[in-house]
């Protein structure tokens, strides 16, 4: 992450204010764009509450109505004609409910009684004494009998028959009310097909250009497009077109989405932002759907600006990969294609993307005529940290002693981000010191803590501090000795996050190109540690491994990529770095024979014994400096820069 800072470890395993007034309505819309947010007149409302109570109640009293309606039509009679309705044969069957007698005539009955149709049958209620004479008497007429048990009260019938329907409702109010809120912030189920994408405002967007440091090169891009979007007059007098799109490309944290923000501020037209992924949906077409929605939204609104950030998501190369395309990212991506090529003339729209992997977009998106122009955003320069820091420390109180200027020295590699990491680290920091500002400590700690990781106690032992003592020894020493090699900045053999002692060299300037010189040393001070062990103690422990895999890789590098090699010569045998998912490398051949790569493994080796050798001639040779440097490592547990100049010096004349 932090390219340029060699950090040699051993691991255990390896951003114009505004008046009050705007201040106050950007929180409102901030507060109603939240996604716990929905308008007033979706959310479920005292009224709509009142009007569940009163259908669920509806319910309620017409399951009492139907239990009524039921009991009516059976005929109430006295137990007394009961008895004698049983005794002429009128009675067909009977249903016994603890004492509740039911039960129907015969045909002989009905027309006695002459009962119409609708009239089911009779009830009675019959004495407790009578149960036993009762199934006698029933029996001995030839009475079907039915036995249930005792009916529940009417309100539990009521309540049993109604709950059900209560629930149901219940449910689909819950599901209607989500809807329609659903339908408010842009989806739903009769909203799948429009877009989700976010207009701001330039009041709405609290970041200016103002606010992006070390980026002028993309600045000046993009700041073209705003004084197009601005006056179109200006521009299309003298014949000229809008760039139909601005593909923003470069690693994490360079501040490809921060210059979006910055141009949503800036150019007092309609923005349109979206993330890649928010036009994938499950059902195929729903994607290319959302882009028509949005492509129509901002020519109505023309001229606007479409943010697309996270672009690799959807516009990843079609036909490749292992298993084929994936039918809704593929036809997003041709609506994509389709909308940027058939803009009108006079229609001002400019869609403005952000990836960290250009490398796996599709060509036709990035011919001319769709994204004309590619701004790369890489890590920031000296220059550029220091003018990040500045923006990122407006708002903190810094101590006197605090150095902006040396601060962007010591922090190369870094990304936007990771500055605006080591503010926030550097605040706290001073926050769990209880002090008053920021100072020179508090940054130096908080670099430390994200190079490093967190200083951690691991229980080593007397023996296990004294190798490692010896192995930081060994690493320093070399890179003292070298003259091409980094220059040291600390050791310490506390533990750090997986480490268990680090060695830390800073470059003085940024390396934009490496010669062989310098690589050649800083795979011996990678084998410094390892060597120093062995010296000493007689043999090498594990704590050498991720030594061995960076001085490999950097050596391979070397010999199979860059040429460094007399007997392999100025011969390219690089590895494929493409994914297999692309679908470019299944295939594949090796371009060269087996005895050439033998060759080439034989000369990685001959190159790493080489510098072995030479690293340990030169700790051999300095023996009694390795000592004192290990003895003080030992006493200090860390030793700085200036430290360790004097200590090794010191040592040398004394010699």
């Amino acid at each position: 992450m932090f390219q340029g800072l060699l950090i040699i470890a051993e691991s255990a395993m390896s951003r114009s204010d505004h008046d009050s007034n705007s201040q106050r309505e950007r929180q409102r819309n901030r507060i109603k764009r939240s996604p716990l947010w929905y308008p007033e007149e979706v959310q479920p409302s005292r009224r709509q509450w009142l009007v569940f109570v009163w259908i669920a109640l509806v319910i309620v009293l017409l399951f009492h109505y139907l239990d009524s309606a039921q009991r009516h039509q059976r005929l109430e009679l006295a137990y007394s004609e009961f008895l004698t309705a049983v005794d002429k044969g009128h009675v067909e069957a009977v249903t016994l409910r603890g004492q509740r007698v039911e039960g129907s005539f015969t045909q002989a009955g009905r027309k006695a009684r002459e009962l119409s149709k609708t009239e089911k049958g009779f009830q009675t209620t019959r004495p407790e004494v009578e149960g036993q004479r009762l199934l006698q008497r029933l029996e001995s007429n030839g009475v079907r009998i039915d036995a249930e048990p005792t009916e529940p009260p009417w309100w539990q019938r009521i309540l049993v028959g109604a709950l059900p329907w209560i629930l149901i409702l219940g449910l689909l109010f819950w599901f209607w009310n989500r809807m329609q809120q659903r339908a408010m912030s842009g989806g739903g189920l009769f909203n799948m097909g429009k877009s989700s994408a976010r207009r701001v405002s330039s009041e709405e967007s609290e970041v200016r250009l103002s606010d992006v440091a070390g980026s002028e090169n993309a600045k000046r891009e993009v700041l073209e497009v705003i004084e197009f979007l601005k006056e179109p007059a200006r521009f299309q007098a003298l014949g000229a077109k809008i760039p139909r799109g601005i593909l923003m490309m470069g690693p994490p944290g360079t501040g490809k989405t921060l210059m979006a923000k910055a141009v949503a501020g800036e150019a007092e037209v309609p923005f349109f932002s979206i993330s890649g992924s928010e036009f994938i949906e499950m059902f195929v077409g729903v994607g290319a759907s959302r882009v028509r929605d949005l492509f129509k939204q901002a020519k109505e609104q023309a001229p606007a600006v479409i943010f697309i950030d996270e672009l690799d998501s959807i516009g990843r190369s079609r036909g490749a990969g292992m298993g084929g395309g994936h039918d809704e990212r593929e036809q997003t991506l041709n609506q994509i294609l389709s909308e940027m090529d058939g803009f009108q003339a006079d229609e001002s729209v400019v869609v403005l993307a952000a990836t960290n992997r250009p490398d796996v977009l599709d060509s036709a998106l990035l011919r001319p005529g769709r994204f004309d122009r590619k701004v790369t955003l890489e890590n920031p320069h000296r220059e550029a940290r220091r003018d990040i820091l500045r923006v990122h420390t407006r708002d903190v109180p810094l101590a006197d002693d605090v150095d902006l200027e040396r601060l962007a020295e010591i922090t190369i590699g870094f990304s936007g981000a990771d500055l605006a990491n080591l503010t926030n680290e550097a605040a706290l920091q001073a926050g769990r010191n209880d002090q008053q500002e920021v100072d020179w400590a508090c940054f130096s700690a908080a670099r430390d803590r994200l190079l490093l990781g967190a200083a951690k106690d691991a229980g080593l032992s007397e023996s296990e501090r004294h190798i490692v003592a010896y192995h930081e020894s060994g690493h320093t020493l070399l890179a003292y000795l070298l003259p091409k090699a980094d220059p040291l900045e600390k050791v310490t053999v506390l533990p750090r996050g997986r480490a268990l002692g680090v060695t830390a060299q800073v470059p003085a300037e940024e390396r934009y190109n490496q010669g062989e010189a310098y690589l050649r040393d800083r795979i011996t001070v990678m084998f410094g540690g390892r060597l120093a062990e062995s010296i000493v103690f007689d043999e090498v422990s594990s704590g050498a491994e991720n030594d061995l895999e960076q001085a490999t890789q950097l050596a391979r590098r070397m010999v199979s990529r860059w040429g460094m090699s007399e007997r392999i010569g100025p011969v390219m045998f690089a590895q494929s770095q493409e994914h297999v998912f692309l679908g470019k490398e299944i295939a594949q051949s090796r371009e060269y024979s087996e005895a050439m790569a033998a060759m080439v493994d034989a000369e990685i080796q001959r190159l790493l014994t080489e510098l072995e050798a030479r690293g340990r001639e030169l700790l051999e040779s300095h023996r009694s400096e390795l000592d004192t440097l290990a003895a003080a490592l030992e006493k200090e547990e860390t030793l700085e820069a200036e430290a360790i100049r004097e200590l090794l010096g010191h040592a040398s004349a004394q010699s």
